[in-house]
């Protein structure tokens, strides 16, 4: 079923703005970081190189290509927490959505090279002293102990690399993810001492030493002041409390937030917390949910579909509750807009961050339209809101129900969405939702002509 509301009347929205005078948000984008990241691989390699002086037969060979291996992966692993440390600029700049996605990527080379690494050492040691592969390793295992710690340590990394694999991922609630995870801080401790003490590049070498040290350093301030520190100030400072619960539809909940000085959490619309409710079966889970209104009169919305253990016993939270909340993050905000008309898709609860956008987004009666797919027409959560946010900014509203069988196809292709939205190239657009959907409608969007700097999307993947 597909049906569309056109509505003209326009009322000025009513979207939350900084105070005058508040300077912008630092933002730093992906193309320093990117640099900065790519300096950092050459001075990695510029290491190796300066420590080296000849390499002859194939012995040595292996062994420098181990040396090489393990240099990436100990820098590789330490980049991995810096973009996962949640600072605020690198959040807004980049988005966590995309931070996330390189975290995954660069997890996946860095779990390669940690394995090359101990298999290269292992097996160029073994041919310069002419033994076997396995009698050389339970030497090494043996003789020094920091590399017993260290292969446990890539051992830990190897399985959180499998549970991270998309197959694995999809079985495991996100809550037995994270704890998993948290493995990653206990494998590089285990594998930091290793690298000063039988390291070719570090041992006697004081500058190296230094500039490691500061480099693991500079990032585990980072780690304990913005993954710990600030959500406990924040806690204190803001003393959020649940002030109600409301079912939406079929398995979906809003929870009603109050606080103190909440405008200092300078909260865009289409940005995401991590909560943690103070109950006996929630507090040790912290999990990401979108706002799904703009922060307004000292008050927090955010709506939550059922998906797991943590976001079920949000129906069951009591006015009064606890909540720890860290954050605001995400790029996915006006800020990144570049044109005048903007198109909004949404499926499921994807639609939380699009009603905060479609209410505060500047423009004029027919700059925005909302594209809102789902399965059933009880899935449409908020669609009341929506609907009157629509009708008072003069936004046109499709809504897209039913399966691909009963629509005829995907109703998100490049030709439906170009019928749907007359030039179409000339939006940018706010893409959220699962992510088979934003994956697929990203390139129905390209395949119609948009170009892939408009296209703004964030999933739920974790």
């Amino acid at each position: 079923m597909v049906m569309t509301a056109t509505l003209n009347q326009y009322v000025p929205a009513h979207g939350v703005r900084a105070p005058a005078g508040r300077a912008p948000a630092l933002r730093i984008g992906a193309t320093p970081v990117l640099v900065g990241i790519g300096a950092g691989a050459v001075a990695v390699l510029g290491l190796w190189w300066t420590n080296t002086t000849t390499i002859s037969g194939l012995g040595d060979y292996l062994t420098h290509a181990g040396r090489i291996t393990g240099l990436l992966a100990g820098y590789g692993a330490i980049i991995l927490l810096g973009l996962m440390a949640r600072v605020p600029a690198l959040e807004r700049g980049i988005g966590t959505d995309r931070l996330t996605r390189w975290h995954a990527m660069g997890g996946r080379y860095t779990v390669s090279m940690l394995v090359a690494h101990g298999l290269l050492i292992t097996w160029g040691y073994a041919v310069t002293a002419r033994t076997s592969v396995v009698g050389q390793g339970i030497s090494l295992l043996r003789d020094y102990p920091d590399v017993l710690y260290a292969t446990i340590g890539a051992a830990l990394f190897v399985a959180i690399g499998v549970v991270s694999a998309r197959a694995a991922r999809k079985r495991m609630s996100y809550e037995a993810w994270h704890l998993m995870h948290l493995g990653t801080y206990l494998a590089i401790a285990l594998s930091f001492l290793h690298q000063f003490s039988t390291g070719a590049d570090f041992a006697g070498h004081k500058p190296a030493q230094i500039a490691w040290s500061t480099l693991y350093g500079v990032v585990t301030v980072l780690l304990i002041w913005y993954r710990v520190l600030t959500p406990i100030r924040q806690a204190f400072r803001h003393r959020m409390r649940v002030e109600g619960v409301r079912m939406e539809g079929p398995d979906v909940v809003s929870v009603y937030l109050t606080g103190r000085h909440l405008d200092e959490l300078k909260a865009e619309p289409g940005q995401f917390f991590r909560w943690r409710f103070l109950t006996s079966e929630g507090w040790w889970a912290s999990n990401p949910y979108s706002l799904s209104a703009p922060v307004s009169d000292g008050r927090l919305r955010i709506t939550v579909k059922e998906a797991g253990g943590h976001s079920a016993q949000l129906a069951r939270l009591q006015p009064g509750t606890k909540v720890m909340a860290s954050g605001p993050y995400g790029a996915f905000t006006g800020g990144v807009r570049r044109r005048r008309k903007v198109l909004l898709i949404g499926a499921g609860v994807g639609i939380t961050p699009l009603r905060t956008l479609l209410e505060t987004l500047p423009g004029r009666p027919g700059d925005i339209t909302l594209i809102y797919r789902a399965r059933h027409m009880s899935d449409l959560v908020l669609r009341t809101e929506i609907e009157e946010i629509a009708f008072d900014r003069g936004a046109r509203v499709h809504y897209l129900v039913g399966t691909r069988e009963q629509l005829g196809g995907d109703p998100l292709g490049a030709e439906q969405l170009e019928w749907l939205v007359p030039n179409l190239q000339h939006h940018d657009v706010y893409l959220c939702g699962p992510e088979s959907l934003t994956a697929a409608t990203r390139e129905a969007l390209r395949e119609a002509g948009v170009s892939r700097r408009r296209i703004h999307h964030e999933s739920f993947e974790f």
